[in-house]
């Protein structure tokens, strides 16, 4: 065979080669998780778990997908969660260590480029919120300007990445809009982010240009639905419309418009009519309804963004969540008994919540075992009250964590056993007691709550 016939020969094996790649629609994703939190990582598109698989003796997990829906995925290993991108035909590997579980991850084989690319510009998003958070002090103009500066060196490492691996483009897109809507997030939050720096007592006039990018925003796009900066990026996006807009309503004496039932009536208003696509619609309408209703406004005001809620978000995929908030708050209010919630005690016996009678105000408070720096920060906090209030008992909770973990926990640190509870139903003890924030406290006496939505760190 002369030398031009050969080289046809092997061009024509590389062809051959490259063909069954793409055409090969098997997927694998596989790693190894040092320290593990669980024994267990499960995989999602959007949020419909796909598969879960169990770490073997080394700690090393496989799936193993005869195809995936491409683009963006997440995997989870309680409690942390992070992105993967998945093209079919890939074959993806990773390794991380829960004891900096970000800054530990690598992403390496077929898809590699991709993930580490977007690994990377979420490390570099979280690096820049001080710098960004500084830049608030700036006029507009150049307050875009440095925006914009960042937002084009990170599009250039983009396009580097691009030309020098083989990105699809469909990926390209994806990482592009990232970048793009993480700085459009910044353009959005200026103007009440400066005010706030500034000391000026209403909002900053703007050049009418500052909100040009808003020409180009896509409502519908459903690839982006779960990247964060484009979910979040529609947060504040509502946010300031439906400010700008309450504000026209009420003028310049407009106070904690999150807390108004009007200003979150514009909210869904903006939702049900610029956006479609029903994943982010829903995820946007539970984004308003959480937010309002754990505010603890009226009442009256509760019933009646409720109802304006149900007509214009029909089939919700939340709803379930939505009204069990809703009506967890009506049964948590003052003067009113705490819910038997079925809890144990260190001894490994059911103990109704009601039962928990010192004979003095209880307060209740929630930690857990995946949350160190919070268990440590709360239970600081808890020897200083019982100090300052000694006519209070003071009694944890522990939510997320396994009973030897929690009984270990409660030993090391030398907590007092006969003030410390476990629960094994973590869904139901969020949604019955409304553990939404990490600090709350329920106040009670004889069984009857004083105060369902206390503080710990200012309710004394």
């Amino acid at each position: 065979m002369n030398k031009f016939l050969l080289y046809i020969f092997i061009g024509l094996v590389i062809l051959s080669c490259q063909d069954t790649r793409k055409e090969d629609r098997h997927v694998i994703f596989a790693g190894e998780i040092v320290n593990p939190t669980s024994d267990q990582v499960v995989l999602f598109k959007g949020e419909d778990p796909i598969d879960s698989v169990k770490l073997d003796e080394n700690n090393r997990f496989v799936f193993s997908l005869d195809s995936v829906s491409e683009g963006l995925h997440h995997f989870y290993h309680h409690p942390e969660l992070q992105y993967v991108y998945l093209e079919n035909g890939d074959s993806l590997q990773i390794r991380l260590n829960t004891n900096d579980f970000d800054e530990s991850l690598i992403f390496s084989g077929e898809g590699e480029e991709i993930n580490n690319f977007l690994l990377d510009m979420y490390l570099i998003g979280e690096e820049e919120e001080e710098m960004v958070n500084s830049l608030y002090n700036l006029e507009p103009e150049g307050f875009k300007r440095s925006i914009d500066s960042l937002k084009d060196y990170k599009l250039q490492l983009l396009d580097q990445t691009k030309a020098e691996f083989d990105i699809s483009e469909k990926a390209y897109d994806l990482a592009k809009a990232g970048i793009v809507y993480s700085a459009h997030i910044s353009m959005e939050a200026y103007p009440f982010y400066h005010r706030r720096k500034s000391g000026e007592g209403s909002l900053h006039q703007l050049p009418e240009n500052f909100y040009d990018y808003r020409k180009e925003i896509n409502y519908h796009d459903k690839d982006l639905t779960y990247l964060r900066p484009y979910y979040n990026f529609m947060k504040y996006h509502l946010g300031n419309l439906a400010y700008t807009i309450c504000k026209a309503d009420c003028g310049d004496h407009i106070q904690v418009a999150s807390r108004q039932l009007h200003f979150n009536e514009h909210k869904l208003m903006l939702i049900d009519s610029l956006i479609t696509q029903k994943q982010l619609r829903d995820n946007l309408f539970r984004n308003v309804a959480i937010d309002y209703l754990l505010k603890h406004d009226s009442e009256e005001h509760n019933k009646t963004f409720i109802k304006e809620f149900e007509q214009l978000s029909k089939n919700n995929s939340h709803n379930e969540e939505i009204f069990t908030l809703y009506q967890g708050i009506i049964n948590m209010q003052p003067s009113k008994k705490l819910p038997e919630l079925t809890l144990y005690d260190y001894e490994g016996t059911a103990v109704l919540m009601t039962e928990i009678d010192k004979g003095a105000p209880v307060v209740f408070y929630f930690w857990s075992g995946a949350e160190p720096g919070h268990f440590k920060n709360i239970t600081n906090r808890v020897a200083e009250l019982k100090l300052e209030h000694p006519d209070h008992h003071f009694v944890g909770i522990c939510l997320r964590t396994d009973n030897a973990k929690w009984k270990g926990m409660v030993e090391a640190y030398g907590l007092d056993p006969d003030e410390q509870f476990w629960t094994n139903n973590y869904k139901n003890a969020v949604q019955t007691l409304i553990v939404y924030n990490p600090n709350k406290t329920i106040i009670a006496k004889d069984g009857i709550i004083i105060d369902a939505f206390a503080n710990i760190y200012n309710a004394f």
